[in-house]
C-alpha cells in the first residue's frame, strides 16, 4: 500500500534538506530552502539550489555541497531518488506511486481540490471596476473586471475570507455634468434646440434617459426655458467653464427638481452597469457609495485628521496635503479655495473607511493610467498613522481589439468607445473572461476577436473547454457511475504521458497558491492551457477505453481527474465547463 501522501510536499522536501543541513553544518543559520519544479521533466520533479547558497559560508564547491546533502537526506515515502546536477543544483524524482496518488486526492476532494490555507481566514477587500456611472462599460473596464473578479475568487479558494467591493462614483463633477447632458437632451426633446457642448456626455445612452424622462413628466422639467436662456451660458469660450455655468443654471432652473434628474442619471446607469456585470458573471458584495462619505462627515474626519496631525497646509485659500514627503511629485489639493473636496479627499476618506472596517489587506484594482496616483494614496495612509504595507495596488492594462489583423471598431456609438456589452455579444461571456486573464494584468493585451469565436486548438478557451468536453464524452461512452473511480487501483498509471499529466494534477494548488500570492490569476489561464495539451496529447496517442478493466478504469479515472481540475479551474476565472462541445 502506498505511504499517504503530505499534506505540503514542498514543505515535506524542505524539510528533509533542512535535516541535512544540520547535518552537515550544524551551528550556521538556517537557509532559505525554496523548490522549484524544473522546466523539463528530466530534471525530476523539484529542484533545489541550496547547495549554491551555502558554499560561500561552508568554503566549498557547491557540486561537492550538493552530493554530501543527497547522501545526508533521509529517508521518504515521496521520493524514489535526489541527484546532483550543473552547478550544484539537488534534482528530487518522485516515486511513481506517489505521483499516483493525485488521481484519488482529486477525485475525493471534487470541487475543494486545489483549495488551501494561504490566506489563514484574514479579511482581504478586493475593489475593481469602479467606474463612474456615466455611461456603459467599456472593454477596459472588462478587463478590470474579469481580472478583479478571477483574483478574488483565487484568493477565497485560497484560504481568505474576500470582500469584493464596487466604490460608486456617484458624487463630484462627472455626476453633474451627465446630469446636465441629460437635461439638455430631455430640453431638445421639448423643442429646445440647443448647440449641445462637445465635451459633455456623448452617446444614444444620455438620449434615452432623456426620453424616458420625457415619457414619465412630459415638459415638467423644461421650465420655460428656451435657447435664449441657454445663450449665455454656451457662449462661454472656455470648454470647462462652459459646463460649470451650465451646471450651475440647470440647478438654478430645475431647483430641488434637479436632484431628480442627477439621480434618475445616475440610477439608470448603474443599473446598467449592475446588469452588465452580472451577465458577465461578475457579482460584488457591496456597493459602496462616494456620496455616503461626504453625508457621514467622513472626509471633513479625514482631512481635519491629516491637518491636525501637521500633513495638511494652507495657501491660496486651499487646504493642501504634503503627499511630496511620501514621493509625490507635487502636493495635492484636498479642499479647495471654494470649500470644495477634491476626488483625492474622498479618496483618502474611503481608504481610511476601508481600514476602519478591519480589513487585514486592501486590493485596488486600478487602471494602469492611475499609476501616479498610488504614492499619494499610500502616503496619505502613512500620514493618518496606518500601515500602506496592507494596501496593494493592482494596475490593469488596456485591452485593444483586433479583427483580421486590424484595429477594431464595433460601435457606432457617438460615444466613441466599444462597450462591454458588445463585445460580449460578439465573441460570448467565456471567451472574454478567458482572453482577459491571458495575460499578467499589467501587460498590454491585444484581443483578437477572430482568434476568441474560433473553433480551433489555436483558441485557448476552445481549447481547454474541448478538452473537458473530451472526458465528458469518454465518460459516456464508458457508460459506468464515475463516482465509483475515486476507489479505482491508478497503479497502472506508469507511461510517460501518464506520469507528466499526473505531475502536471499535482501542480494545480501551488498554481492557486502563486496566482494569489502574485495577484496573478494568468497563471490559471495558463496552467488550464498546458494541462488540456498534455491532455489532448494522451488522449490521442493512447485508448482510454481499453478491454482490461483494471487499465480502463485507472485511466478513465486519471481522465476525471483531469476533468475535475479543468472544471475547478475554469470556474475560478469565470468560464463554463461545456459537456459536449
Amino acid at each position: 500500500m502506498a505511504a499517504p501522501a503530505p499534506t505540503d510536499l514542498r514543505a515535506h522536501l524542505a524539510g528533509l534538506l533542512a535535516t541535512a543541513i544540520r547535518e552537515l553544518a550544524m551551528g550556521l543559520p538556517d537557509p532559505d530552502i525554496v523548490l522549484e519544479r524544473p522546466r523539463h521533466a528530466e530534471h525530476g520533479d523539484y529542484a533545489c539550489s541550496v547547495a549554491l547558497q551555502l558554499a560561500k559560508q561552508l568554503r566549498a564547491k557547491p557540486r561537492a555541497i550538493a552530493a554530501k546533502l543527497v547522501a545526508a537526506l533521509p529517508a521518504s515515502p515521496c521520493v524514489d531518488r535526489a541527484e546532483v546536477a550543473g552547478a550544484g543544483f539537488i534534482n528530487f524524482f518522485l516515486r511513481a506511486s506517489y505521483k499516483q496518488q493525485v488521481v484519488t486526492r482529486i477525485l475525493q476532494h471534487g470541487t475543494a481540490y486545489g483549495t488551501g490555507t494561504l490566506g489563514q481566514k484574514r479579511r482581504v477587500q478586493v475593489e475593481y471596476v469602479s467606474a463612474n456611472p456615466t455611461g456603459p462599460l467599456h472593454v477596459g473596464h472588462g478587463r478590470g473586471a474579469a481580472f478583479g473578479a478571477s483574483l478574488a475568487n483565487v484568493l477565497a479558494a485560497t484560504g481568505f475570507a474576500v470582500t469584493r467591493e464596487y466604490y460608486v462614483n456617484d458624487a463630484g463633477r462627472q455626476m453633474d455634468i451627465l446630469a446636465l447632458s441629460t437635461w439638455l437632451r430631455y430640453l431638445e426633446r421639448c423643442g429646445v434646440r440647443v448647440a449641445f457642448p462637445g465635451n459633455a456626455y456623448q452617446g444614444e445612452y444620455v438620449r434615452q434617459m432623456a426620453r424616458g424622462i420625457f415619457e414619465q413628466h412630459g415638459a415638467l422639467f423644461c421650465r420655460n426655458v428656451t435657447a435664449n436662456t441657454l445663450e449665455s451660458a454656451l457662449s462661454e469660450p472656455d470648454d470647462e467653464l462652459r459646463l460649470d455655468r451650465l451646471i450651475e443654471l440647470a440647478r438654478q432652473k430645475l431647483g430641488t427638481d434637479y436632484a431628480y434628474i442627477h439621480d434618475y442619471a445616475l440610477n439608470e446607469q448603474l443599473e446598467d452597469c449592475r446588469s452588465d456585470l452580472a451577465e458577465f458573471g461578475v457579482v460584488f458584495d457591496h456597493w459602496f457609495s462616494e456620496r455616503s462619505l461626504y453625508d457621514s462627515g467622513l472626509v471633513e474626519r479625514a482631512v481635519r485628521m491629516l491637518e491636525n496631525r501637521g500633513h495638511v497646509y494652507r495657501q491660496d485659500g486651499a487646504r493642501w496635503f504634503r503627499s511630496t514627503a511620501y514621493g509625490d511629485e507635487k502636493d495635492r489639493v484636498v479642499q479647495r479655495e471654494n470649500g470644495q473636496y477634491t476626488y483625492f479627499a474622498s479618496d483618502i476618506a474611503y481608504h481610511l473607511n476601508k481600514f476602519e472596517r478591519g480589513f487585514d489587506l486592501v486590493i485596488d484594482v486600478w487602471g494602469a493610467d492611475h499609476h501616479g496616483y498610488m504614492a499619494r494614496v499610500k502616503g496619505a495612509l502613512s500620514a493618518l498613522g496606518l500601515n500602506p504595507e496592507q494596501l496593494t495596488i493592482a494596475l490593469v492594462q488596456f485591452a485593444v481589439l483586433y479583427r483580421g489583423g486590424h484595429k477594431a471598431s464595433m460601435s457606432t456609438r457617438a460615444g466613441e468607445f466599444v462597450s462591454l456589452r458588445e463585445l460580449r455579444r460578439e465573441v460570448g461571456n467565456d471567451a472574454a473572461r478567458f482572453f482577459y486573464v491571458l495575460r499578467k494584468g499589467d501587460q498590454h493585451l491585444d484581443f483578437d476577436l477572430d482568434l476568441a469565436k474560433s473553433q480551433s486548438n489555436e483558441n485557448p478557451v476552445y481549447y481547454v473547454q474541448y478538452a473537458h468536453a473530451r472526458v465528458c464524452s469518454v465518460l459516456d461512452q464508458w457508460g459506468g457511475e464515475a463516482a465509483t473511480l475515486a476507489a479505482a487501483d491508478v497503479s497502472p498509471l506508469a507511461s510517460g504521458h501518464e506520469l507528466g499529466l499526473l505531475a502536471r494534477l499535482a501542480e494545480y494548488p501551488e498554481v492557486l497558491e502563486n496566482a494569489a500570492q502574485d495577484l496573478s490569476p494568468h497563471l490559471v489561464a495558463f496552467y488550464l492551457r498546458d494541462l488540456a495539451g498534455e491532455f489532448h496529447s494522451y488522449y490521442n496517442a493512447t485508448r482510454l477505453l481499453v478491454d482490461d478493466e483494471g487499465m480502463k478504469r485507472a485511466r478513465l479515472a486519471l481522465a476525471a481527474a483531469v476533468r475535475q481540475v479543468l472544471r475547478n479551474g475554469l470556474a475560478l476565472l469565470g468560464v463554463s465547463a461545456p459537456e459536449k462541445m
